[in-house]
C-alpha cells in the first residue's frame, strides 16, 4: 500500500495532501501503482512518497515525514553521509594517487550495500552483470550475501577505521552459521540459501573477520567464540579439499582456500588460547601445520608446459572430487574441466593469480623461488598492459566474461581482466618490499565516471559498435564490493607498510620459521592412501569412537579411544612414527553404536 502527497511548496503540502493512485493487476500477480500529478500550479514541486503494510501505516510514516520542513530533511540527509566520511585519523588520501576521492568513494560504496533492514548483510553489489540479458526469472544477480564478500567487505571498511558495520557483519554471520559450522554458498539479506555449494574459504572467512576485530578491540560484549569453534571444525573435517574454489567452478586443492584455512586456523588457535585452554589450540594448530607442509604436493606441478624453462610452479586448483576421499590426484597428471565452455585441459597447464593468497596470508615468502617463478608463469599467460595500468585475468581459457565480438556473456565467453586482481598483485609486491603507488593509480583509473570499480574491464582492442573500449568496464557487474574492498584494503596497507589481511602470527610460523608438520591426518573426509616413514598418524573423527588397527594385516590388534580435542571433534594418534617404508596401517572404527563396517589402509612409504 502506497500514498503519495504533492504541492507546488513544501509548507501546504499538508494542505494539498490527496491520494490519486490507479491499481493495475500485472500478469505475474504483482500490483503496479500509478498516481498522476496536477502541473496547472506551475513546474516545480515537491513530492513525497510512503509505502507501508496498510493505509494507516502508509499515509502515518508520509505525514510524519512531511511534518519536518524540506531544508531540514536535507540537513539530515546531509549530516548521515557526512558522518559516515573517516575520520582525520583515517584519512589516507595521502596514500592514494586522487587526493582520496575513490578511497572516500569506495568507503561509502560498501557502507551503501549494508542492508538497513538486516544489519550487517552486505550483498556483493546491487547489479546484475549483463543485466541487459537478464529476464525477470533469474532473480539471483549479486545482490546476495556471499559470506566471503561479506568478509572482504567488512574487513575493508574495519581497515579504513569503521567497526560498527564489520561487528554487525559478524554477528550476522553467526547467526547464518549451521551448528557444524558450515555457512551457504550465497543467501538472501535474510540468510535464506539461493545456492548450495561448499567452499572452504567460506567457512574459514568469520574465523578471519572475528580474530581482525578482536585485533582491533572492537568486539564490543559479543563473544565470537562458538562462532569461531564451529568453523574450525569444519574445516578440519571436512578440508582440505573445497567442494568449490573461489569462482565457484571447481572442487579440489585450491592455493587460495588452503592459505585461508590456515590463516584462519592459526586465528582460531589463538582464539582457543584465550577462550578454551591449550588443548584445543595445540590440536588446531597441529592442523594448520599439516595443510602448510602439504601445500606445494597438492597444487604445484613439475612438468608445466606454458612457459620454457618454469615448469614447476603453483597451478590454479588441481581437480579432486570431496565425494572420493581416499583417491589420490596429481597435479601433473590430473584434468580438469574449466566452466563456461573453457574445455578440457591439463590441471598442471592452467595457471591463476590464486596462489598469492600464500603470500598475501603470511604461508609463503614473497621471494621464495618457486612463488617467483609462478610470478614469472602468471605475468606471461594472465598480465594485459592495459591504458590505465597492468591487470590480470582470473586463469586460462575462463570462460566467464564478454565474448571476442564484445556480446555479451550468455554462458560462455571469454574471461576478461579484472581490477581487484591488481590489487591482490599488488599486496604481494608490498610483501617483497616494492612500491605499490603505481597499482593504487591503476585501481583509480579502472573506476567509471561516476567512481564505481567494474568487476571486469576490456582488454581487447577497441570495438565502438559493441560500445567495448579497451580498460573500460565490460558489461560485468558495476560496481563490485570485491573491487572496492580490495581498493581500500591496499591503500591501508601501504600506509602499514604490511599487508592488512596477514596475520603476524601466521607469518611468523611459516614465512619466517618455516614451522613442520609431524603428524599425519586422517579424517572420513581425506583419507590418504599413503604418509611418511617418522610420522605420527592422527585419526580425526566427529564424534566419540574406538580405532582398531593393527601393522601386521590383522595378526595383531590394538584399540586406541579417541580423546575430546576441545573443539567438538575427537582424535585418536597411532604410533607409527617408528614403521619402516612398506609397512601398511589397517585400521577400523567402532562408534558408540556399530561398527564402520569396513577396513581402511595407509602405507608408510619414505619422503619423496
Amino acid at each position: 500500500m502506497g500514498y503519495v502527497g504533492y504541492s507546488d511548496g513544501w509548507q501546504d503540502l499538508m494542505d494539498n495532501f490527496k491520494m490519486d493512485w490507479e491499481f493495475q493487476r500485472a500478469l505475474d500477480g504483482n500490483i503496479a501503482l500509478t498516481a498522476e500529478i496536477d502541473l496547472s500550479r506551475g513546474q516545480e514541486f515537491v513530492i513525497g512518497v510512503a509505502f507501508g503494510n496498510s493505509p494507516q501505516s502508509a499515509s502515518t510514516r508520509l505525514l510524519q515525514s512531511l511534518a519536518t520542513p524540506f531544508e531540514q530533511q536535507l540537513s539530515n540527509y546531509v549530516r548521515q553521509w557526512k558522518r559516515t566520511l573517516p575520520t582525520a585519523q583515517n584519512d589516507l588520501s595521502n596514500q592514494t594517487g586522487d587526493n582520496g576521492h575513490l578511497y572516500r568513494l569506495s568507503r561509502l560504496v560498501l557502507l551503501a550495500h549494508e542492508d538497513k533492514v538486516y544489519p550487517g548483510a552486505l550483498v556483493a553489489s546491487m547489479s546484475i552483470p549483463w543485466g541487459e540479458t537478464k529476464g525477470d526469472a533469474d532473480l539471483g544477480g549479486y545482490h546476495l550475501v556471499w559470506p566471503r564478500d561479506l568478509v572482504k567487505s567488512a574487513s575493508a571498511l574495519l581497515a579504513s577505521g569503521q567497526t560498527s558495520t564489520p561487528l554487525r557483519s559478524l554477528i550476522w554471520l553467526a547467526c547464518l552459521q549451521d551448528a557444524d559450522g558450515a555457512v551457504p554458498q550465497n543467501s538472501w539479506i535474510d540468510g535464506d540459501a539461493y545456492w548450495h555449494g561448499t567452499q572452504l574459504d567460506e567457512v574459514a572467512a568469520p574465523i578471519l573477520l572475528a580474530w581482525r576485530l578482536q585485533e582491533a578491540n572492537a568486539l564490543g560484549l559479543f563473544n565470537p567464540w562458538t562462532l569461531v569453534m564451529r568453523a574450525a571444525n569444519y574445516l578440519i573435517l571436512h578440508g582440505p579439499v573445497t567442494g568449490q574454489d573461489r569462482w565457484e567452478e571447481n572442487s579440489g586443492y585450491s592455493p587460495s582456500t588452503l592459505a585461508s584455512n590456515i590463516a584462519a586456523l592459526v586465528g582460531a588457535a589463538q582464539l582457543a588460547s584465550q577462550r578454551s585452554g591449550d588443548r584445543a589450540s595445540s590440536f588446531i594448530l597441529e592442523y594448520a601445520d599439516w595443510l602448510a607442509a602439504h601445500v606445494e604436493e597438492w597444487t604445484v606441478t613439475k612438468r608445466g608446459e606454458l612457459v620454457p624453462g618454469k615448469p614447476r610452479h603453483y597451478i590454479r586448483i588441481n581437480p579432486a572430487d570431496p565425494n572420493q576421499p581416499s583417491a589420490y590426484s596429481d597435479p601433473d597428471t590430473a584434468m580438469i574441466q574449466i566452466a563456461n565452455g573453457g574445455g578440457l585441459h591439463p590441471a598442471r597447464n592452467i595457471v591463476s593469480t590464486e596462489f598469492l593468497d600464500l603470500v598475501r596470508m603470511g604461508i609463503r615468502d614473497p621471494l621464495d623461488p618457486l612463488i617467483v617463478d609462478s610470478i614469472a608463469v602468471i605475468d606471461q599467460v594472465l598480465k594485459y598492459d592495459l591504458p590505465q595500468g597492468p591487470c590480470w585475468r582470473r586463469y586460462n581459457h575462463d570462460g566467464y566474461g564478454q565474448k571476442d565480438d564484445g556480446s555479451a556473456y550468455d554462458g560462455t565467453g571469454t574471461g576478461r581482466c579484472w581490477p581487484l586482481l591488481t590489487g591482490e598483485r599488488a599486496h604481494y609486491e608490498l610483501a617483497a618490499g616494492r612500491d605499490v603507488a603505481p597499482f593504487i593509480n591503476a585501481m583509480e583509473k579502472f573506476a567509471n565516471e561516476g567512481g564505481m570499480l567494474p568487476e571486469q574491464v576490456w582488454d581487447g582492442g577497441d570495438l565502438p559498435e559493441a560500445r567495448m573500449k579497451r580498460g573500460a568496464p565490460t558489461g560485468a557487474a558495476v560496481p563490485l564490493c570485491w573491487a572496492h574492498a580490495e581498493y581500500l584494503t591496499l591503500v591501508r596497507s601501504r600506509k602499514d607498510g604490511s599487508g592488512f589481511d596477514c596475520l603476524p602470527q601466521v607469518r611468523q610460523r611459516y614465512a619466517q620459521n618455516k614451522t613442520q608438520s609431524e603428524i599425519e591426518m586422517w579424517t572420513l573426509a581425506h583419507q590418504p592412501p599413503r604418509i611418511q616413514t617418522g610420522k605420527t598418524f592422527r585419526i580425526i573423527t566427529g564424534a566419540p569412537a574406538t580405532v582398531r588397527w593393527s601393522f601386521d594385516n590383522w595378526k595383531s590388534e590394538n584399540d586406541s579411544e579417541t580423546r575430546e580435542s576441545g573443539i567438538g571433534c575427537w582424535f585418536a594418534n597411532l604410533p607409527s612414527g617408528k614403521l619402516a617404508s612398506g609397512v601398511t596401517i589397517r585400521f577400523t572404527i567402532r562408534w558408540q553404536d556399530r561398527w564402520e563396517g569396513r577396513d581402511f589402509t595407509v602405507e608408510i612409504v619414505d619422503a619423496k
